[in-house]
C-alpha cells in the first residue's frame, strides 16, 4: 500500500499517521485518520454507513451508524473550507458518502 496519499492541498502520511491541508497539520482522532485514510485509498467511491462500520471500525452492527456520521462531521469541520457546503467529503443522499479529489 502507498505511504503517502496526495488529494490536492491533502497530504496523508500513512506510515507516521500524520495527515495536512496544504502546510497546516491536522489534529485528528485514531479513527479519524483512519475514516479519511480509507476513503482517500477509495477516493470517488461512494460507501454506505454500514460498510464504514464494517471497514473501518470493525464491527457490521447497523445500530452505529449514527458514530459514522458524527465522525464525517467531525472530519469535514477539519478538512472542508466550508464545511456546510463540503466539496471533498461528499454526502449521497440516501446511500453514504465518498470522498473527491
Amino acid at each position: 500500500m502507498e505511504r503517502t496519499i496526495v488529494i490536492n492541498d491533502l497530504t496523508i502520511d500513512v506510515a507516521r499517521r500524520q495527515a495536512m491541508l496544504g502546510d497546516t497539520p491536522l489534529e485528528l482522532t485514531p479513527k479519524e485518520f483512519d475514516l479519511l485514510t480509507f476513503l482517500a485509498r477509495n477516493r470517488g467511491l461512494v460507501f454506505r454507513r454500514e460498510q464504514l462500520l464494517e471497514k473501518v471500525w470493525g464491527y457490521d452492527h447497523a445500530g452505529y451508524t449514527r458514530t459514522v456520521d458524527v465522525h464525517i462531521r467531525w472530519l469535514r469541520k477539519k478538512i472542508e473550507m466550508d464545511p456546510g457546503r463540503p466539496k471533498r467529503l461528499i454526502t449521497i443522499r440516501s446511500i453514504g458518502y465518498k470522498l473527491e479529489g
